[in-house]
């Protein structure tokens, strides 16, 4: 079939990895490469190429040649560059998060379905073996019911200048938790503590709890002021518990036979509950090494020529957006606990 035609708007960070990743997908045809700083885009390009370079967003969206555009630019920017291209006609794979606010989000995610447009999160994450083979363990009913979420996500990172650590480094984790969860179970309430013990005028470390439909508890810390890189995540069944290291390719997930068993003994109201601990094998789940990038590009070229909604749509950039914007005002409440209502319905 023929690939879409696409462009990136951004060459920044992010940018480059689009642009290499839209490269080796044959499903796609990178046409433009869009940066206010022309230069910046050509020298990411290199001289041997056939993809433009440009600073007008404007020639990008007027280019039939261009069916859809990766946009890798800061968060107060997507809404009106998504907008641009929903308007002009082209389906958008857009950087988390997908705005700064929900309101607006929300406002894209209707744009995009009224236009017939696909609009898509790059949750890079989501994309990745490990996490795919975490979903298919909840979705079969191995690890049993949730019980809990535990995750850590801390590094001396990057001070970002126009978000806060909590919404640089929790959507990944929020969206990989909106991914994984078995369907129906949806977070209810939220709660957020934060500190900015280096006086950069932002939150630079946070603890986000959330509580699920089930009863189950999951939660977050996010930190950009750790001198050590950690990246695991436990996820605790009634079963079995997944354990996932990130930054360990050896052992990159461990799936545990082991955990509290509770039974109850005796006919009355009295009755004694009996707790018993379970030990048995680990497993070590055989995972490829694949850039996950590429998985994005893949499902985004395939969403457009199905005509279908990506496994990371709109709507799953709106309850990522919907979870950090009630962590912020429990975050300006002293941490108070923030019912979420109808808005992950």
């Amino acid at each position: 079939m023929t690939p879409t035609g696409l462009a990136v708007i951004g060459a920044g960070y992010w940018g480059p990895n689009l642009v290499r990743n839209a490269m080796a997908t044959p499903e796609l045809r990178l046409e433009w490469l869009c940066d206010l700083d022309q230069e910046r885009a050509r020298a990411v390009l290199g001289r041997y190429t056939t993809v433009r370079p440009t600073a007008s967003v404007e020639q990008v969206l007027a280019d039939p040649a261009v069916q859809a555009v990766a946009i890798a630019t800061p968060a107060r920017t997507h809404f009106d560059l998504v907008r641009a291209a929903l308007d002009a006609g082209k389906h958008v794979l857009v950087e988390k998060p997908l705005t700064p606010t929900y309101a607006e989000g929300a406002k894209l995610v209707a744009l995009a379905e009224e236009r017939g447009r696909v609009l898509m999160l790059d949750h890079t994450f989501c994309y990745t073996p490990v996490v795919g083979r975490i979903r298919e363990l909840i979705a079969s009913g191995e690890l049993g019911d949730v019980q809990f979420v535990d995750s850590v996500r801390i590094n001396l990172g990057l001070v970002q200048p126009d978000v806060d650590v909590l919404w640089d480094l929790a959507p990944h984790d929020l969206s990989i938790l909106d991914f994984v969860l078995p369907a129906g179970v949806t977070p209810v309430a939220v709660a957020a503590h934060s500190s900015d013990p280096i006086g950069a005028g932002r939150p630079c470390l946070a603890y986000l709890t959330l509580w699920l439909s089930t009863g189950a508890i999951a939660h977050v810390h996010v930190n950009w002021l750790s001198p050590t890189k950690i990246r695991t995540t436990v996820i605790g069944g009634s079963r079995r518990t997944i354990v996932w290291d990130d930054v360990n390719p050896a052992q990159r997930l461990a799936v545990y036979d082991r955990g509290v068993d509770l039974s109850a003994a005796g006919e009355d109201e009295r009755r004694a509950a009996l707790i018993s601990y379970r030990t048995g094998d680990v497993v070590v789940p055989a995972l490829p090494e694949r850039e996950a990038l590429r998985g994005v590009m893949a499902e985004f070229a395939a969403a457009i020529r199905e005509g279908r909604a990506p496994l990371t749509d709109g709507r799953s950039g709106l309850r990522v957006l919907a979870l950090l914007e009630a962590a912020g005002r429990s975050i300006q409440n002293d941490g108070i606990r923030i019912e979420l209502g109808g808005s992950l319905r």
